[in-house]
């Protein structure tokens, strides 16, 4: 794991041209009245879509820092944002935070005015999406797998591969799943079919599914175009998958385990699993722009992103897990160590996080993610 990190972070100083550099904030001032962050739907609560959770009311009352919020359904969709300007922060995935290194637009953090930078897991400390030769651009929010979602009524036991959203085939109702599956609206989902191409076409020999030779990605896309064919819709609203799930007729998908936990909560017949060829994830940082009008706000808030009552509370509201590992086992919210363990705590190894594809990568020349962006569009918009 440790050689990966370090030849991943080799990759990304590569491709940015960066050296180590320093952090424009080298000490904290008076809150400037706001932080303006950029999230992903169901990130930041104030108690709005259920009281039980909030954790930025007592944030703008002990800081004077109103949190205004703009959320994003997908990675392009940020790193558009934050290229336009006028946002402090932004919940980064790894395959939007390579890219926002990269171009510039977020600045390194100085971990030593974040004092609970300490707990964050070792796991993720270093972790290559955000860190380049050392220096940290940000700071470890969540993480968590793209899981397979099903109706339970319709699959009586967890499906054991990905098949079921990839292949026609008749479910176990006796239907076939043609017009029953959905898939992601994003360019990286190329990512989810290559990672089952590497278990049912070993000969395709792909090791990393971001990372793929022109033979591969050809592959992996035949693979989606066949599965177009079975999409009822491609999503990027979380909540408009939950309808779908609902009045749809959506039995199969992959999913985040924010929408699983909201149709449960709802007593809707879905669960989740991890099929025997793994699953992609994301790995989410939140990160400072190079521009931040509110920088000691936005300082003050990835500090309080790191309090383990704020990442008990949001394990449990997302289905994720936090990224300070107490959060599981102090009592300083929701979390135990038994639902940290359901969503996946264990599961590190299993998942392979989003990344941003290159050209350069560890087998020589790769097929780049603006690639990647074009030719999904082609594949999605063909029906």
């Amino acid at each position: 794991m440790k050689t990966m990190k370090l030849m991943a972070t080799s990759a990304l100083a590569a491709l940015t041209g960066l050296s180590p550099a320093l952090a424009q904030v080298t000490e904290l001032g008076a809150g400037e009245g706001q932080v303006n962050i950029v999230a992903w739907p169901g990130y930041i609560e104030r108690g709005e879509t259920d009281k039980a959770f909030d954790w930025v009311t007592k944030f703008e009352e002990a800081t004077g820092c109103k949190v205004n919020v703009k959320t994003a359904n997908t990675s392009d969709e940020m790193v558009a944002l934050m290229n336009e300007g006028g946002f402090d922060l932004v919940t980064a995935s790894g395959d939007a935070s390579l890219r926002l290194v990269a171009g510039k637009r977020v600045q390194p953090v100085n971990t030593d005015l974040i004092p609970s930078w300490s707990k964050v897991d070792d796991r993720l400390k270093d972790a290559p999406w955000f860190t380049v030769e050392g220096t940290h651009y940000g700071v470890p929010y969540m993480w968590g797998p793209n899981v397979l979602m099903y109706n339970t009524e319709v699959f009586k036991e967890a499906p054991k591969s990905w098949s079921v959203v990839f292949e026609e085939q008749v479910l176990p109702d006796g239907q076939s799943n043609k017009g029953r599956v959905q898939a992601y609206d994003g360019p990286i989902h190329i990512a989810d079919a290559a990672q089952y191409l590497m278990a049912h076409k070993p000969d395709l020999g792909i090791t990393n599914p971001y990372e793929l030779s022109d033979a591969q990605y050809a592959a992996a896309l035949d693979l989606l175009r066949g599965q177009r064919m079975l999409v009822s819709r491609y999503w990027h609203d979380a909540f408009i998958q939950i309808d779908d799930f609902k009045n749809e007729g959506v039995v199969a998908s992959g999913s985040w385990p924010f929408q699983v936990n909201l149709l449960k909560a709802d007593g809707q017949p879905v669960a989740s699993t991890i099929p025997e060829e793994g699953a992609t994830g994301w790995a989410d940082t939140t990160m400072m722009h190079a521009e931040a009008e509110h920088p000691n706000c936005a300082y003050l808030w990835m500090e309080h992103t790191l309090s383990s009552n704020l990442q008990s509370d949001l394990a449990v509201w997302f289905g994720a897990n936090p990224s300070v590992p107490a959060a599981c086992t102090d009592g300083s919210g929701m979390s135990t160590k038994e639902s940290c363990h359901d969503n996946g705590m264990d599961d590190f190894d299993r998942i392979r996080f989003w990344t941003t594809p290159v050209s350069k990568c560890a087998q020589g020349e790769c097929v780049p993610y603006y690639r990647w962006v074009s030719d999904y569009i082609g594949v999605i918009g063909g029906r």
